[in-house]
Order: structure tokens, then sequence, then C-alpha cells
């Protein structure tokens, strides 16, 4: 039985989870999620807990437990002058790290170094540094998929499907690669025993996961990025989709971070577009939460 029908839609169903990551990486990031899941703009939110607007993130999740709110597993720290390490505290993390002490900020550089006890231990206390807080997550994924092995081929997705099994939480992970990831037979070979992996062990992962450009690409315009994401939901395959989005209002806090504000300010808009909410609607595509995986997950 395929996700849509334990769902309890019709096998050809189109549902899609619209998250918003980098909750809590700061307070502009935290502005626009916050209004986007009141608007019902976005599905669900994840929240990087060693990030220092965390605490904001985790105390409005707290005083709003209607809204879907997971953790974002982080192992990386991409920008220069703002950055981020572990929230380990009770034992040794030195793989994780640069000679700084913060995350690294590429992933090839963390798939090369991270020890794999030493990943096990900091998503262990990611998570229960968010149970500690009083946040009660209903899924977990990961910031800029270091886990997966995308660069090195060295992943940490079976450490991660113990932390879901243990604390009943579904995670994002496709188990249809995209079109290009699919003409390389390793990736598929990987991607189809990962899956497996997930099912032995009751872990609910998604049909298929979309993302946009991330960067503003050259002459890009806020029209043109609208109707790419438009065109993305044309073609919406049946199944469970997850598309993720970074949202975050244009203040002086989010320019001084990094130089993709303007980029962070356009998803913010995107999803309260009446040309993206017509295009959801004449598509037929269901908005389902993480919270309904989760349900699933935890019956199995």
């Amino acid at each position: 039985m395929s996700l849509v029908q334990q769902l309890g839609f019709e096998p050809g169903a189109k549902l899609l989870i619209v998250n918003a990551d980098d909750f809590g990486m700061c307070h502009a990031e935290n502005v626009a999620i916050t209004q986007l899941l009141e608007e019902r703009a976005v599905s669900s939110t994840t929240v990087m807990m060693p990030c220092a607007w965390a605490k904001e993130a985790i105390n409005w999740s707290i005083a709003h437990p209607e809204y879907d709110v997971g953790v974002h597993l982080t192992f990386t720290s991409e920008w220069n002058e703002y950055k981020w390490g572990p929230v380990t505290r009770n034992g040794a993390v030195h793989t994780l790290v640069t000679d700084e002490g913060y995350f690294p900020a590429d992933i090839a550089t963390f798939e090369k170094q991270a020890g794999r006890q030493q990943v096990r231990l900091e998503i262990m206390n990611q998570i229960e540094m968010a149970l500690s807080m009083g946040l009660k997550p209903t899924h977990l994924d990961n910031h800029m998929g270091s886990l997966y092995g995308l660069t090195t081929g060295h992943h940490f997705l079976d450490v991660v499907f113990e932390a879901c099994a243990e604390y009943g939480l579904p995670f994002r992970m496709p188990r249809v690669l995209p079109e290009l990831a699919r003409a390389l037979p390793e990736a598929a070979v990987l991607a189809a025993q990962v899956a497996g992996l997930a099912d032995r062990m009751g872990v609910v992962i998604l049909d298929h996961l979309l993302g946009l450009p991330f960067g503003k690409q050259p002459g890009e315009t806020y029209e043109g990025y609208k109707q790419a994401t438009i065109r993305v939901l044309r073609d919406l395959q049946p199944g469970v989709s997850e598309l993720i989005i970074h949202p975050a209002v244009a203040s002086e806090e989010l320019k001084a971070i990094h130089s993709e504000w303007e980029k962070r300010q356009w998803d913010y808009e995107l999803f309260r577009d009446p040309e993206v909410q017509h295009a959801i609607a004449s598509e037929g595509i269901v908005i389902i939460s993480w919270r309904d995986l989760q349900s699933l997950q935890l019956q199995l």
C-alpha cells in the first residue's frame, strides 16, 4: 500500500508539505516563519537548535502547539560572520568542528571528518535540547543535507533513523530520486537500500522532495521565480511531496548575515501570493503536514 493510501487518500492523490527551513537561525527568519504558519501559507517548519534565536522559535512553538515544528538537525555553519557549533556538552565533538570550534561551512568537510559516534551524540542532544525546552517535535530533517552523504557517499542515515525510531519522528528523505540522480546507478542502489532501512525501522519518509534554486540567479526576478515555482507545482507527481523554502523578512539583521537576503524575502512572499495559491488549488494538490506522517508512523 502506498503512502498516500496509508494516509487515507486515493492512489493518484498529490499531497504536499511546504516546509519553512531554518526556524531559529535569526530573528528575521522567526518573524517570517511564524506569520506564514499563522496564515497557513506553509505546512510546517524546523528549528536549528544550535542557533542564537532558537529559544525565541521554541517559545513561540510552545505557545502555538497547533503548528508543526520539527528539529532541523544541524552540522554545518555556512555564513562567514555568523557562526554556530554543537550543542553537546556531555562528550567529545572534536570531529564535528573547525579549529575555531564551529561546524564546518560545507558538507564535504563535514562528511570527511565527522565521527559516527559523535554525530549520533550530537543528533540526540539536539533533539533532547528541544524536548527539554518544551518542544514536542513532529519530524526531523537536516540542514544542507549534511547527513545524506551527498558529496563523498559517507552518510549517517542509519544513525538518523535510529533517532527517528526512538523518538517517533518521520524524516525528510525522498523514496523517489530526482531525475538527475536517477541516472546514476550507484545513487539508485543506495536510495533503495536506505529506503528499505527506513521501512524496516518503521520510519516514515517522503515519496518526493522538491527544492527551489537557493541563491538568486543572474537576472532572476521575483516574477520569474514565482513562475518557476508554479511550474514545479503543475508538474507535481502523485504521492507525498515536500517543497522546501527559506523565508525571512529583509531586515538589516538578515542583510548583515548573508548575501542571499533578497531570495529569502521572495520565499516569504511566495506562498502568500494569490497566483501560487491558485496553482495549488487548480492542480488539486492537497496540503498536508508532518503531523499526519508522524501519526501514521506511531501506528506502524
